[in-house]
Parts: structure tokens; C-alpha cells; sequence
């Protein structure tokens, strides 16, 4: 279900896209990204450009791989390097520090070719080398592929990929999400309801009010509106009373 919302959420997401694909020939490793820091409201932040396109990431806990940038770009003023190592590639840059958290400089990645050989396994290849970059930025692994495929939603694309990540939709997730009330076999269709802030709570909630074998569709629409299990039993109850 590729929706307005969707088309949205990448925006908003901003990945890192080249202007054009890229062809068999293109060396593994991607030059002209730059990288600024800041301190941000709650955590460092970490901004990746190239071209026009930019991403962030927010240099918290949660990701360990981080670890390093966090620890390099937190010292003080002066020259400053780190590296980010992730099964899609190594994200190395480079730079000057004004302050702790705050700089910029440049970066170089080299993409694994055996991650992208694992992706091309599963038809996932990506069409550019910068979408291997942003399977880096959003955390997007073989694993995920792996576990939204046992969970029942499939990547079709390389695309479907990045979203899911970006997203956080997971396989915990999809088995969450799914019940007698939501008949879910697309992974757009669960970037979807995750992106309207569906879960499994708001999904029981409308199999208790008596909804089933809804369309993803149909469940995106209702959210949206602001349609509740609560709210739809209590106009079941209505309706019958008027009987």
C-alpha cells in the first residue's frame, strides 16, 4: 500500500539518494559525504550528507556500533576522527571539532560486498550504492530482511528495506500487530500502520469490538479518523439500542 503517508514519512526520513543508479562498474566505495554534529535536545546528533540529500542519527545508546562517532565527536576542540563499522560498510570520516559535539568534515564508505551479495540473495539488491549507505544510517540488516520474511511480511525491494528500519518495524512488531481483525501479508501495508502509530493494543482493541479480516487499508483509514475499539463498541451499542 504505497500511501500519501508513506511518500510523506520518506520525506520526512530524508535518506540519502544519489540523482541516478548506479552502474555494475562503480568502485565500492562512495567519497563527497559530509558529516556536521550537535549537541541536539535529548541527544548528539549526527547529520550525513551527500549531494542533496542528508540523514541524521541520533548518537544515543541504542546503537552500538555508534559508540565510537558518539565518544570521538564528544571531545574537545581540534582535528577529530571516527569510524562507524556496520554489516552494510564502514562509514570513515574525518574533521574538526569547535567544541565537544559540535563540527563537521568529510567521510568515505565502503560498502561490504558480501552484505550486498546476501541482499541480491534475497532480491534486495539495491539499485544505488548510496542506498547501501542507507541501510547503514537506518540500521537496516539481513537479519530484519530475514525476520520480517519468517514474520510473514517480505521485503519486495531494497526500498521496502529502508523504510521498514527507518521505521522500526520489526518482526516483534508484526506478530504484535497481527489478529483476527487485520489480515496484514505486505510489509508497505506494516510501514503503513506504523507510520499512523497502529500497534497490537489498538488492533485487540477492534477485534474486541467485533471488527475482522480488515484491510490494512481499512485500518490506516480508521486510525486516522480517530477510531477507537472503544469508540466502535460504544456505536455498536448504540445502534442496537436504537433497534
Amino acid at each position: 500500500m504505497k500511501t500519501p503517508v508513506l511518500a510523506a514519512t520518506a520525506a520526512l526520513l530524508t535518506i540519502l539518494a544519489c540523482a541516478g543508479p548506479s552502474s555494475a562498474a562503480d568502485p565500492l566505495v562512495m567519497r563527497d559525504i559530509e558529516w556536521k554534529a550537535r549537541p541536539g535536545k535529548t541527544h548528539p546528533q549526527l547529520q550525513v550528507s551527500r549531494e542533496r540529500s542528508s540523514s541524521s542519527l541520533s548518537l544515543d545508546a541504542r546503537r552500538r556500533e555508534l559508540a565510537p562517532a558518539r565518544a570521538a565527536i564528544g571531545g574537545g576542540a581540534g582535528p577529530v576522527a571516527f569510524t562507524v563499522t556496520h554489516d552494510a560498510g564502514t562509514l570513515a570520516c574525518t574533521g574538526v571539532l569547535t567544541r565537544a559535539f559540535e563540527g563537521g568534515g568529510s567521510c568515505r564508505f565502503t560498502a561490504d560486498p558480501a552484505f550486498e551479495a546476501a541482499l541480491d540473495a534475497r532480491g534486495l539488491k539495491p539499485d544505488r550504492r548510496s542506498d547501501t549507505l542507507a541501510m547503514l544510517m537506518v540500521d537496516a540488516t539481513i537479519a530484519l530482511a530475514d525476520g520480517l520474511s519468517e514474520a510473514g511480511v517480505k521485503p519486495e525491494d531494497a526500498n521496502d528495506l529502508i523504510a521498514a528500519a527507518a521505521l522500526e518495524v520489526t518482526p516483534a512488531y508484526i506478530r504484535d500487530l497481527k489478529s483476527e481483525a487485520l489480515v496484514l501479508t505486505k510489509v508497505d501495508d506494516a510501514i503503513a500502520c506504523k507510520a499512523l502509530g497502529v500497534d497490537g493494543a489498538y488492533m485487540r482493541g477492534l477485534a474486541a469490538a467485533g471488527y475482522r479480516k480488515l484491510s490494512a487499508d481499512d485500518v490506516v483509514s480508521m486510525k486516522a479518523l480517530g477510531v477507537t475499539g472503544a469508540y466502535a463498541t460504544a456505536m455498536n451499542r448504540a445502534a442496537q439500542g436504537a433497534k
